[in-house]
């Protein structure tokens, strides 16, 4: 892999408001993806989730859990340490951008309703980050050496 392509996926603002956004939105990818993957905090594990995801044509649904499961839970731990946050928020932006439109879309804009302004709210702050990059307090500016 190219040095300069490295440079590029770690590089980051110098500013520190990355980490007030990084840690809550890390937090919950993690709970989200646990829910999923592992049936923590009152989720339904893969076999649930890919039932669920097969039930609204995201198909094979276990598959689909397991790659939204990995991406919430390794992305949001990615964002919660701030190492590799710009691959991570894209497969996070991705994700949420899927959520909306595959799940939450047709119920609406409210969450009360089941709509998709939680989701929204998850990708606009992934997508941020992707622009971004981790900021000054992540492993990802340590690993790139900028001072």
């Amino acid at each position: 892999m190219s040095n300069s392509l490295v440079n590029r996926v770690l590089a980051t603002d110098n500013g520190a408001a990355a980490l007030a956004l990084r840690i809550p939105v890390g937090i919950i990818f993690v709970a989200h993806g646990a829910q999923k993957l592992f049936g923590w905090f009152g989720g339904y594990g893969l076999e649930g989730t890919g039932q669920f995801f097969g039930s609204v044509g995201l198909n094979p649904g276990v598959l689909m859990a397991l790659l939204a499961g990995a991406a919430e839970f390794f992305g949001g731990l990615a964002l919660i340490f701030g190492v590799l946050v710009r691959p991570a928020a894209a497969a996070l932006s991705v994700a949420m951008l899927i959520a909306v439109f595959a799940v939450h879309f047709g119920k609406g804009f409210f969450l009360d309703k089941g709509g998709y302004e939680y989701a929204l709210a998850l990708f606009a702050a992934s997508l941020s980050l992707l622009f971004s990059g981790a900021g000054r307090f992540s492993v990802d500016r340590a690993l790139a050496g900028e001072r």
